[in-house]
């Protein structure tokens, strides 16, 4: 594998606005999201937005912010004008890069796409849509409210507005094989922009298709179908000029997703919004931020204290070295490991990259970068245990 952008030595500032809502819970998703059966306040929570983000500047100055990422819940269920503001409070409290990247993640129904040139008139210039399958019995089957023909048609309306778009499949489906997977592959590739997210499906705790699954009405693929999926996807992927930068996430060259480059090189990052989390560096030395989960409680927080912040935690020498490997060993360009002594005080462990490297799991690049190989990906968490041990 290799990696199309060269890493920078600042890995950036960026800012997260998670917006909670949905119009439903898809069965699959563990995130903060939730469903209201009454229109929600925009107003109250512009106001609220705006407080939270003065807040955190206050705890941040003097920061550019390189992007910013409407994450959710559904943030194209907001007005622009809910977006257009937001960017506004952002823009007033921190400076923004002439260049910032700003995505919003939307459903691709019709409904929402008729929204689409308000995003980029408020601000918007990057949008990623959650597509998730292309047949309609696996939409249904994953909980999705649209359907292929509304896809594709949100897909060529975010493209012909936008100059920087990105959609997400789910693989690995129940009933999944890997000739399917490979046609459907194919047929995004005539679709694709400049960026796609891959995801495999896995069972998370606490959602719908986890009690399914424990009641027997759910199986997913084998372990071995898994890789060879996962082997597919690499391969044709790699072939359409968009190969992997992350585990999950294919680009052309320059166009990885700016934002969550800065998670993955371990950069600052602020998060406003009910769940919302964050890392940023004080004198202390790095912290771990989160904000209320429950959205009506995170308005009160909001309006009563002035921020939403319930969890700011030092991370500690370990942690930080933790969090460098788990974030940096995703990525195909991996980790620099002068940053990680810088971090931690002490250099990777020799022993164990050896073993990990004569297993074929790790390797060096030529500019003394260590990265996951090929065939390290697959087992990526145990790689990352390994070594932070």
């Amino acid at each position: 594998m290799a990696f199309s952008q060269p890493p920078r030595i600042d890995p950036g500032f960026g800012v997260y606005v998670h917006w909670p809502f949905c119009l439903s819970k898809c069965p699959y998703c563990d995130f903060n999201s939730h469903v209201r059966r009454s229109p929600v306040d925009e107003e109250r929570y512009v106001e609220a937005f705006e407080a939270e983000i003065a807040h955190r500047a206050k705890l941040t100055p003097g920061r550019t912010v390189d992007s910013v990422f409407f994450g959710g819940g559904t943030p194209s269920l907001m007005k622009p004008e809910t977006v257009g503001a937001i960017l506004n409070a952002i823009a007033r409290r921190w400076k923004m890069a002439p260049n910032a990247e700003i995505t919003l993640e939307a459903n691709p129904s019709s409904v929402e796409a008729g929204r689409f040139r308000g995003y980029k008139a408020a601000g918007v210039n990057r949008v990623s849509l959650g597509v998730q399958a292309l047949n309609d019995a696996d939409l249904r089957a994953l909980g999705r409210l649209h359907n292929r023909e509304e896809a594709l048609a949100a897909l060529a309306t975010a493209v012909s507005i936008f100059d920087r778009a990105s959609f997400d499949l789910i693989y690995a489906r129940p009933g999944q094989s890997v000739s399917q997977w490979r046609k459907e592959l194919a047929e995004a590739l005539t679709h694709a922009p400049e960026h796609m997210s891959l995801y495999q499906l896995t069972i998370e705790p606490d959602t719908m298709f986890e009690r399914l699954e424990r009641a027997g009405k759910l199986k997913l693929p084998s372990m071995d179908l898994q890789r060879d999926l996962w082997e597919a996807t690499q391969e044709i992927m790699t072939g359409a000029g968009m190969p992997a930068y992350e585990i999950s996430n294919h680009a052309r060259p320059g166009a990885e997703s700016r934002h969550n480059l800065v998670y993955w090189r371990y950069g600052e990052y602020v998060g406003v919004g009910p769940g919302a989390h964050g890392r940023v560096m004080n004198r202390g030395g790095r912290t771990a931020q989160a904000t209320e989960r429950h959205p009506e409680m995170w308005l009160t927080c909001v309006e009563t204290e002035g921020h939403g912040l319930v969890e700011e935690e030092q991370l500690s020498i370990e942690e930080q070295g933790d969090e460098f490997l788990l974030m940096g060993l995703r990525l195909t360009e991996g980790i620099d490991p002068g940053r990680f002594q810088l971090l931690t005080g002490k250099p990777l462990a020799t022993s164990r990259v050896a073993e990990l490297i004569a297993d074929g799991l790790v390797e060096y690049t030529r500019d003394g970068r260590l990265r996951v190989s090929a065939e390290g990906f697959p087992v990526l968490d145990s790689v990352v245990a390994d070594l932070a041990a």
